[in-house]
């Protein structure tokens, strides 16, 4: 490893004291190595809860400790069982509105897309009152309050995606409240749902809308009613029998025959004085068979220990499963190997792992964790975030790598969340000494935030940094933009989360070095520093973080 100070006094901010960077330097050979070994057929498409998963464990605890690094897991383990629910939905015998004009039947999958996440054999829902919450958002520090006190228990909820000010018009109320065309967690179909069993609510359904998604009804249809989640004790399950989504033309339908106008109500949920609206006389019911089991799962977690600080903890993260087997391509390929997703990210914290380990031990401890199930909901991490081996008030931060571009060299690093914290400030004082530049995400109103194992950690707190190539087109030395965005649209289009997600040997891995050589200058900087990186004001993370100050001086 080439370790040198670099001059960034030009860069620095008056009277804030800042890191050093030390040079990173990743090898690119490894890096494919690991990528070709972890999406080979042998790992089976590495899926958790199956002999591909074990395969996974083995080889990733093998290849830490041949570098040298000490287990980080409970109990002076290499692992962390994150014990996990999946359920699969059956053939429903009931699934129908009930109106003033008759039953108005919906089916799965076309006008309606639901799961569960409660262990139980049968997802019932029995003549439930529907009422419309708007954006369904509790955000007293942002002066908005969609619920009112209404009494939801038993009810099915229906309210829109995304945020109340992603659609707004210049001089409605709700401009600027949630960040504009940027989503803030409220936006997430996962906040929604949680907010919905806070109230009380049975059932909780979304209005689909493709540009306030982000992605089109195949998406939100494609789990074909399976869903995870991490086991909880009985009294943390969640009040819904049934969660999903609605088409927007099957809820245009419905509110009419409730003689109300959706359009007219998006508009009115764009206010703070909101209120809920019930669909008088339309009742959901749905009687639906529910096969549960338990899986056991792991997360992987190595250490470098810290000479002076071991108990402050740089931590790096990506995720080690995909989506198993699947029905055969084209090419008759029937794993889904997650070669860029998340294979690449995970030879990536092992590189850097290798090179912090031939350097002198850091200041500060160092983590590195390879988490499970985040494509089935970022659970992995949601786990250890919650069942943290070390506090994460004395987290320094957690660096996550998931989705690299492989198209080559870029002059600039995407931002993903721009504005949180002041990590992008130190991105964008590596990228300079790249010859880069920082460009933020291009579609931030698709919540890309909210959507990779870092934001386990951000939601309590702990500030984060996302290297994530799908975010935006990268500005590319051979094609600028526009080849960027090109890759970007043959990546999702074609490859993301089916077996089309190979390794390539027409992969040009000198962007990716570039992103893993950055976020591992962050990490080793802040590594053998004792700067805290810090929330920016505004950030609706900053709180949480705030909250545990004192331990940290």
């Amino acid at each position: 490893m080439k370790i040198s100070t670099l001059t960034l006094a030009a860069t620095l901010c008056v009277g804030i004291a800042q890191p050093a960077f030390a040079d990173i330097s990743v090898d690119t050979d490894r890096i494919e190595q690991t990528v070709k070994t972890l999406a080979s057929d042998t790992f089976e498409g590495r899926a958790p809860g199956t002999t591909g998963e074990d395969r996974t464990i083995g080889y990733l605890i093998a290849r830490f400790q041949d570098l040298g690094l000490e287990p980080a897991g409970p109990d002076g383990e290499w692992l962390q069982k994150v014990p996990l629910l999946h359920t699969q939905l059956g053939t429903p015998t009931t699934l129908q509105f009930n109106t003033p004009q008759g039953i108005m039947p919906v089916t799965r999958g076309k006008e309606i897309y639901l799961s569960t996440l409660r262990p139980s054999n049968e997802a019932q829902i029995n003549d439930a009152d529907v009422v419309f919450v708007g954006y369904g958002v509790d955000a007293p520090e942002r002066g908005w309050d969609d619920f009112k006190g209404a009494d939801l228990k038993g009810k099915v909820v229906v309210f829109l995606v995304n945020d109340p000010d992603f659609a707004a018009k210049s001089g409605e109320p709700s401009v600027g409240k949630f960040g504009g065309r940027t989503m803030t967690y409220y936006g997430r179909w996962t906040y929604k749902f949680e907010e919905a069993a806070r109230q009380g609510a049975i059932g909780a359904l979304i209005v689909h809308e493709t540009e306030a998604a982000g992605y089109g009804w195949n998406v939100v249809a494609s789990p074909g009613g399976e869903n995870y989640d991490v086991v909880r004790p009985p009294k943390d399950l969640t009040t819904l029998a049934l969660q999903g989504w609605i088409s927007g033309d099957a809820a245009k339908d419905l509110f009419s025959r409730a003689g109300l106008d959706l359009a007219v109500l998006r508009k009115q949920a764009r206010s703070p004085k909101f209120k809920p609206v019930a669909l008088k006389n339309i009742h959901f019911s749905a009687d639906i068979p529910v096969t549960h089991e338990e899986v056991e799962s792991h997360n992987v977690l190595a250490k470098i220990p810290g000479t002076k600080r071991p108990d402050e903890i740089v931590m790096y993260g990506a995720h080690w499963d995909a989506y198993g087997e699947g029905p055969p391509d084209e090419q008759g390929r029937i794993y889904r190997a997650g070669a860029n997703d998340d294979a690449l990210g995970v030879a990536g914290i092992l590189e850097i792992a290798r090179q912090m380990k031939a350097a002198p031990a850091p200041d500060r401890s160092v983590v590195f964790a390879a988490w499970t199930a985040e494509e089935r909901g970022l659970l992995g991490s949601e786990y250890y975030a919650a069942n943290p081996v070390f506090p994460l008030e004395k987290t320094v931060a957690n660096l996550d790598i998931d989705i690299l571009q492989t198209a080559g060299a870029a002059n600039d690093v995407v931002l993903v969340g721009k504005g949180q914290n002041t990590l992008e400030d130190d991105m964008a004082r590596v990228a300079a000494t790249q010859d880069r530049t920082v460009t933020p995400e291009s579609l931030p109103e698709r919540g890309l935030f909210y959507r990779a194992d870092h934001f386990s950690f951000a939601k309590r707190g702990v500030p984060v940094l996302l290297l994530m190539g799908i975010a935006g087109a990268a500005d590319l030395r051979n094609g600028g933009r526009a080849a960027g965005q090109a890759w970007i649209d043959d990546y999702t289009g074609n490859c993301y989360h089916q077996a089309c997600d190979a390794w390539s040997e027409n992969w040009n891995m000198a962007g990716a070095k570039q992103d893993i050589d950055l976020i591992g200058t962050i990490g080793e900087s802040l590594a053998n520093s004792d700067t805290w990186p810090e929330w920016k004001p505004g950030s609706e993370f900053k709180g949480r973080r705030d909250e545990s100050a004192a331990s940290r001086r």
